[in-house]
């Protein structure tokens, strides 16, 4: 008898996965900082703040320090994310906060990232003669060495995104942890490990889509799927699922 094949999970539950796991992640009391281009993070910082840490300080790039508004925005630098700040804040402020050692958390990504959590956002192929030239790392190298720890997350993974070492290295740092939308992993003794396996991946799916080596298998844990409580708070937060505009856009 052949085995029943898993079918593919919708956008949706791929990124309410992604956006739960980062969440978990936060702790109380912490602040917390998510640039441009973050709906992930966005969401996963907001719901952190509604769920498990109250005491959450949430840093935004149009300044809005714990923002509340209305409807969430489909771009993280809208104006309306300073609907209900607690204050405003200038983005330099939040390079010396980090600069000083009190930003504890910082969400970043990258176009590729490799086995030691560095990223690259500046060019594809030999930098001098380069294949693709990206946007750049805007805030990333000076926020990755000096926030307290960094979790990178992507929305691809497949060998061409974590590559086992970068031609070129845009930013590096504290990185704790790489969520994307097979796995978490966490950094252990420099390199990336990983840590769970989300419930509608595999240990052939990480391995075969991973371009380093990876050790993964029967029991490698599993991301626990979203709570009744996560996703009836996801669903008051997010009702229309810009969770979900970073896998459109790719």
């Amino acid at each position: 008898m052949t085995a029943p094949t898993q079918s593919a999970p919708d956008t949706i539950t791929v990124a309410r996965q992604m956006a739960v796991a980062m969440a978990r992640l936060l702790r109380n009391g912490e602040t917390v900082f998510f640039g441009v281009a973050s709906p992930l993070p966005m969401v996963a910082a907001l719901l952190a703040k509604r769920l498990h840490a109250p005491e959450l300080v949430v840093l935004t790039i149009p300044g809005g320090v714990d923002p509340a508004p209305d409807v969430l925005p489909l771009s993280t630098a809208d104006p309306r994310l300073q609907v209900g700040a607690a204050s405003v804040v200038t983005l330099a402020d939040v390079f010396d906060l980090s600069a000083r050692g009190r930003l504890d958390t910082a969400f970043l990504s990258g176009v590729q990232i490799d086995q030691q959590g560095r990223i690259n956002m500046s060019v594809i192929g030999d930098p001098r003669h380069p294949k693709v030239r990206l946007p750049g790392g805007a805030g990333s190298a000076a926020l990755m060495p000096t926030a307290r720890r960094t979790i990178l997350w992507r929305t691809r993974h497949d060998r061409r995104t974590l590559v086992s070492e970068l031609a070129f290295v845009t930013a590096t740092g504290y990185v704790e942890s790489v969520v994307t939308p097979l796995c978490v992993f966490r950094r252990r003794d420099g390199v990336l490990d990983v840590e769970s396996i989300h419930p509608f991946s595999s240990p052939d799916e990480v391995r075969a889509s991973t371009g380093f080596a990876v050790r993964v298998g029967p029991d490698t844990p599993v991301t626990p799927p979203p709570t009744d409580a996560e996703n009836d708070m996801l669903a008051l937060i997010d009702p229309v699922g810009i969770v979900a505009a970073e896998f459109l856009a790719r």
